[in-house]
């Protein structure tokens, strides 16, 4: 079976990094892509896609990209079902990224604020991670 996802948009809204109770590092953040065509008014529609990156990825990611970069996102299509507080079933889709390249500088030309890493910054470095090491 194949399930392969390669997007390139902006960031909608910071990364998100929060850690699982065993201190995996997880960051979520929003990807918004531009559909290969125009509508009859002559504008193009965009999609609004969920992204999850794991581990150190996900670490890279929240220290060195904010909302309106522009990144490439190569991965997975991942679907949850869950209950929500109201009983109703729901579904949940997202992309599981194996690797996310940064594709622009911000405009001020430094690493997004508060990095504290050491060496330089880490833009257009891909992040591969092990499919053994994925927490599913």
């Amino acid at each position: 079976m194949l399930n392969k996802v390669v997007l390139i948009g902006r960031l909608t809204r910071d990364p998100e990094l929060r850690y699982t109770p065993s201190g995996v590092p997880v960051a979520s953040f929003g990807l918004a892509v531009e559909r290969p065509y125009s509508n009859q008014q002559g504008q193009r529609e965009v999609d609004f896609i969920d992204i999850v990156t794991w581990r150190k990825l996900a670490e890279l990611c929240a220290n060195h990209i904010g909302k309106g970069r522009l990144v490439a996102v190569d991965g997975r299509l991942q679907v949850s079902a869950f209950e929500g507080q109201d009983g109703q079933k729901r579904r949940k889709t997202e992309v599981v990224a194996d690797t996310v390249k940064f594709l622009d500088w911000p405009k001020d030309g430094s690493p997004k604020q508060g990095n504290d890493q050491q060496g330089g910054s880490s833009y257009g470095r891909e992040v591969d991670i092990p499919e053994d090491d994925l927490p599913f």
